[in-house]
């Protein structure tokens, strides 16, 4: 019941990498004080720890070398030279012999030593009694005598004091932030992906125009925005191609049709001889060629925008090219049309032979269809100075205006003054998708100038293998 009430974004895969995240720099700093601690007032504290234990080492050493007068002299001595230590001699009857108190500050042991931390009054340089801190140890003597030997903790505990809580103040504000900045970053990528996941619920409702939101930093929320971005687009072509796919194909099939019924129903209507019969024929194959040669173009298209064509090889678009133009020249000479060629040698592309050829001739027949007698077709391949393979299909025929350069691509779309002319709408839609198999470039621009219409320039533009 409780988790059912936290905010949503705690329950994201986002939220939870930023507690291991925080958990990780909250194991590392607190790592990293403690080495501190331990480097700072650790190691003050194992430094006092180790001039004591050499102090006593030196007052035993001096006690077993030379007896009781050696110990006394050597206390008196140092507690009168006033140096870090504080001492008390005591005799085995417990009078004080020498030192800094009076009395010992714990009850001596029965024998070896103890360590002994306590408290004692001293005076400060104004007179003043003030409650001191010391640590020290008490060691008794085989003959009775007792030892003290302490030193004075104040300077070292305000030191370890103000350590402790800067670490503990550094621990707590590092905790705090690790927790925050985990928090801000769960959110923050928890909005990303929200953004994201929006967008494609719009999508699904029926919004084939919304987009990712892209905000330019670059990161890959970014990259997976634009592919986004780019896979909705042809997500929308895609939709918009089927969605009106249907009119588009009865409204270009619906002519061939009603003229092949009205042709062979005015056939039957007459009574003509064997060979009126055998126009009738020749004719209505000539329409359903039409028709099936529109279906045809379809299926092609679909195939290659589905994925299922394409055989990449390595072939000599050189060699190809100078075999369409032997074959057009030839039909440009028969319909009146001037064809030239520029075609650079040794070119080579790595691509599906076949479907580049089938653009070639595309490209090629609609450039003889389209451009009027007297007028001129022109192939051209060369290498840019990219390195880059162009292959340009040139005509001086009536172009096509630029605000319709990019519907040209779209299925079954034809100009108006295109429609006299025989055709399925096809035809540079397959060219669009070919060139999207191959990631190649393609462009439309003006065509031969020195001609009263405009012309028309389509460029496939691939890399050079």
């Amino acid at each position: 019941m409780i988790i059912g009430r936290l905010p949503a974004f705690t329950r994201t895969t986002t939220f939870r990498l930023a507690l291991v995240h925080t958990a990780l720099f909250i194991f590392f700093a607190g790592a990293l004080l403690f080495y501190l601690f331990s480097a700072t007032a650790g190691r003050l504290e194992r430094d006092d720890s180790d001039a004591l234990y050499s102090e006593v080492t030196a007052l035993t050493a001096a006690y077993a070398s030379g007896g009781f007068s050696r110990l006394s002299q050597s206390v008196s001595e140092r507690s009168s030279s006033r140096g870090a230590f504080l001492y008390l001699l005591v005799d085995a009857q417990g009078t004080k012999v020498a030192g800094d108190f009076d009395v010992l500050p714990a009850q001596p042991p029965q024998a070896g030593q103890i360590y002994v931390p306590f408290s004692y009054d001293a005076r400060n340089y104004d007179g003043q009694v003030q409650r001191k801190q010391a640590e020290g140890r008490i060691i008794r003597f085989q003959d009775g005598t007792v030892l003290l030997v302490a030193y004075d903790i104040g300077a070292r505990g305000e030191m370890v004091k103000r350590i402790t809580d800067v670490v503990w103040t550094a621990a707590i504000a590092g905790l705090v932030l690790s927790l925050v900045g985990g928090v801000i970053v769960s959110r923050s990528v928890t909005r990303r992906v929200e953004s994201l996941a929006r967008t494609t619920e719009d999508v699904m409702a029926g919004d084939l125009s919304r987009r990712a939101v892209v905000n330019g930093s670059g990161d890959e929320f970014d990259r997976l925005a634009e592919r986004l971005n780019a896979m909705l687009s042809k997500l929308e072509r895609l939709m918009i191609a089927s969605r009106y796919s249907g009119d588009a194909i009865a409204h270009d099939l619906r002519s061939p049709l009603a003229r092949l019924r009205n042709h062979l129903e005015t056939s039957l209507a007459q009574t003509g001889d064997r060979q009126d019969f055998e126009g009738a024929i020749a004719y209505s194959i000539e329409e359903v060629d039409r028709v099936l040669e529109t279906f045809n173009a379809i299926l092609r298209l679909s195939k290659v925008q589905g994925g299922q064509s394409g055989t990449f090889d390595r072939f000599s678009i050189s060699d190809q090219c100078i075999e369409l133009a032997e074959i057009y020249d030839a039909v440009c000479e028969e319909k009146n049309r001037t064809f030239t060629a520029d075609i650079k040698s040794n070119l080579f592309v790595h691509a599906d032979k076949s479907l580049i050829t089938q653009v070639m001739f595309n490209l090629l027949d609609n450039a003889v269809k389209y451009t009027p007698e007297g007028g001129a077709v022109k192939l051209v391949l060369r290498r840019k100075r990219s390195g880059e393979i162009e292959f340009s299909v040139l005509d001086s025929g009536p172009g096509i205006p630029e605000s319709d350069r990019e519907k040209v691509f779209e299925r079954f779309f034809r100009l108006e003054e295109a429609r006299t002319e025989p055709g399925s709408g096809l035809g540079l839609s397959l060219v669009s998708a070919v060139a999207e198999m191959h990631q190649a470039k393609l462009s439309l621009t003006e065509g031969l100038p020195g001609y009263a219409t405009p012309g028309l320039k389509v460029s496939l533009t691939l890399a050079s293998a």
